[in-house]
């Protein structure tokens, strides 16, 4: 986000195959000095089927975009050489799952900046365009971890997943990733007033992120545009809503990159995980958790902007959010209304005859990954267990995928196959566990037994 500045408003290796689509991820465990916060994450089932976007694929890219900054002299900011390998790892990523993607050049302060922007090819009518942008650059004083790879990592995860679900609305979603905000909301500001007037009337919505993992953060929803952004402001609050999260206003007097949208007359409207106030209200603290009365991000515009600089859990409702935002206004899978559905922890959540965990688990390169469930049932299983299995990956060949009983014994449901280059598994197996007791914790084991195609479980359930 850019400072405020007094009188003046800125702010595989294998032959023949595409490389790693949608959701590619290998999980990281950060250590962050976040305060706890108290909103449960929710998921939301909605048919749009808006999918719940994992925060580990996030800080999968923000640990890279971070990595960048270290081999780059610190930083990502305008015409730097970390800002071009920030340009690059995005657009690889696109570029791998499918997407037509095109740099934009500018010159500003005498050194080239870049935009980079996304289409998904036959998705939707590309003449009606729902748009998500966040910009790309840092302050020269650090990597920009929150501000503002928070975002650009964020619609990336969006942009991969939309990628793999093969999904298409009544819009097509477009994605952008701008330079030289920091600066002044050049690159933004560029890439508006360089749109033929056609072309700016097919944007019906454009959705800014920027800052959405601050450690003392909250949930805030753009307010400045209240009669052309108000479908996109109802929309973002519907998606809080299904979370039990009441968000706040933010009027960010036009300090980023959603500002050239709304003097184009282009529908506008955002998340952010702060505001302009200097500081957390106790109001602020009693409904979403974090210390009242301290910044929300104590980090800004600073060295210390690093990874350790994000709470978990407001980067990951906001991100469910806005892909649930992004999938209303873009018409995929016709719409509908978000109904709350909790998260099963890591022991499973019992309902009835059937046990399920719905927590994302990485599934890395030659590892074996094990996602549980907790059974407290009296007797043994059935001869007819039904083992429904959800898994994301770019190459399901590499899986072996097994269940494991709670006294050790493994059934295979699905084996390795070379040639099986297809994404994803999603099956129902059924299992004869007639001489296992019920009672226990049952595992789903996934091992991968080649490289360079990642994925995770993205749930799993039982039913006796």
């Amino acid at each position: 986000m850019t400072p405020l500045v007094p009188q003046r408003v800125t702010h595989r290796t294998r032959a023949a195959i595409a490389v790693g689509v949608g959701a590619a991820v290998a999980v990281a465990v950060f250590a962050s000095a976040q305060p706890t916060m108290a909103t449960p994450t929710l998921t939301m089932a909605t048919a749009a089927a808006a999918p719940d976007i994992s925060v580990a694929n996030i800080k999968t890219h923000l640990q890279k975009l971070s990595d960048v900054a270290a081999a780059n002299g610190g930083n990502r900011a305008h015409g730097t050489t970390g800002y071009q390998a920030s340009i690059d790892y995005v657009k690889g990523k696109l570029d791998a799952a499918g997407f037509t993607t095109s740099t934009q050049s500018f010159t500003h302060n005498g050194k080239t900046g870049y935009n980079l922007i996304a289409n998904l090819p036959g998705r939707g009518d590309a003449n009606q365009v729902v748009m998500l942008g966040a910009h790309l650059d840092s302050v020269a004083a650090g990597a920009g971890v929150n501000d503002n790879g928070s975002g650009s990592a964020t619609i990336l995860e969006i942009a991969l997943r939309y990628a793999a679900s093969g999904e298409a609305g009544t819009k097509s979603v477009r994605f952008g990733w701008w330079g030289a905000e920091e600066l002044g909301l050049i690159g933004s500001k560029y890439y508006v007033a360089n749109l033929p007037t056609a072309e700016r009337t097919k944007i019906k919505s454009y959705l800014n992120f920027d800052m959405v993992g601050s450690p003392n953060g909250g949930y805030f929803v753009y307010s400045e545009d209240p009669t052309r952004g108000a479908t996109i402001k109802s929309t973002i609050e519907s998606g809080f809503t299904a979370k039990n999260i009441d968000p706040d206003d933010a009027n960010l007097n036009s300090r980023s990159d959603h500002a050239a949208f709304i003097s184009a007359s282009i529908p506008s409207g955002g998340i952010a995980s702060l505001s302009l106030d200097p500081s957390k209200s106790s109001a602020q603290a009693a409904k979403w958790g974090g210390t009242a009365g301290a910044a929300y991000d104590p980090c800004y515009h600073q060295s210390c902007d690093t990874l350790s600089n994000l709470n978990d859990s407001v980067l990951d409702n906001i991100a469910d959010v806005a892909a649930y935002a992004a999938w209303q206004l873009a018409g995929i899978g016709g719409g509908g209304t978000p109904t709350p559905t909790p998260t099963a922890s890591p022991t499973g959540s019992p309902s009835g005859n059937v046990y399920t965990n719905a927590n994302d688990v990485a599934i890395k390169d030659l590892q074996t990954s094990d996602s549980p469930i907790a059974v407290n049932r009296a007797g043994n299983a059935p001869s007819t267990l039904k083992v429904a299995v959800d898994i994301v990956h770019s190459y399901r060949g590499d899986l072996v995928v097994s269940l494991v009983a709670p006294d050790g014994t493994v059934y295979l449901l699905e084996d390795f196959a070379n040639n099986d280059s297809v994404a994803n598994v999603k099956k129902t197996y059924t299992v004869n566990a007639s001489s296992e007791v019920a009672s226990g914790t049952w595992k789903l084991r996934v091992k991968d037994v080649a490289n360079a195609d990642t994925g995770y479980i993205n749930s799993w359930s039982l039913t006796f």
